[in-house]
């Protein structure tokens, strides 16, 4: 008979969450392995036996939980017979979903807040799978010829960069605001539909600099 795991799978979704909350209430600044693991009432030793290192707990796993949020929830929505719409739908509500629920792990896995980023295959793997998820959206517009002449890895990066920015717009709140109060939902709908269907027309922008 082996011996038992003395730290289990229980207790790293402890550790993970209360890095998170750390994280979100007080900034990165506030995390230590020792304050992680008092919260949760283990031992830092749970900490370095779960995740290997201070960073393996605060980059890895959040930003692997990131990513992970993200691909579950394309994975979950339901596909129409609205290619447009569908895409929107990787922005509303999944992305959104992420910035609003967990700005902590939209922080550390796309702003990098944490020191000396650096992504482990874990995190690889999971940032893959996402973005596979966001393609094959993209992807469906290519079979109704809505892209233009841009290809599916240009057009899903042309909207994850979107996604982004108006992810930053409303993380930043009160501080420099951009979008209208009470409007943000609106204003991600509309600024995602443009882009998705701007793709196709991007190609025929005439160059008026040129005689």
């Amino acid at each position: 008979m082996g011996r038992p795991r003395e730290h289990d799978e229980e207790t790293r979704a402890a550790l993970r969450a209360a890095t998170e909350r750390i994280v979100a209430e007080s900034g990165i600044g506030a995390f230590s392995v020792r304050a992680v693991a008092r919260e949760v009432g283990t031992t830092t030793r749970a900490v370095y036996s779960l995740f290997g290192s201070k960073e393996g707990l605060l980059v890895d796993a959040l930003a692997q939980s990131a990513f992970e949020f993200l691909a579950h929830g394309i994975d979950e929505l339901p596909e129409t017979d609205d290619p447009v719409a569908d895409l929107v739908a990787v922005g509303i509500p999944v992305f959104r979903s992420l910035v609003l629920e967990h700005p902590a792990l939209y922080r550390i896995a796309f702003q990098r807040i944490a020191p000396n980023f650096t992504a482990g295959p874990e995190v690889v793997r999971a940032r893959e799978r996402a973005l596979a998820g966001l393609v094959g959206k993209v992807e469906r517009l290519a079979e109704v010829d809505l892209l233009g002449e841009k290809t599916v890895l240009e057009a899903a990066i042309e909207f994850n960069a979107m996604l982004e920015g108006l992810a930053n717009a409303e993380l930043r709140g009160t501080i420099l605001r951009i979008l209208p109060t009470g409007e943000e939902e609106r204003t991600w709908r509309e600024a995602l539909t443009t882009v998705a269907r701007g793709f196709r027309a991007a190609g025929s922008v005439v160059d008026v600099s040129r005689p």
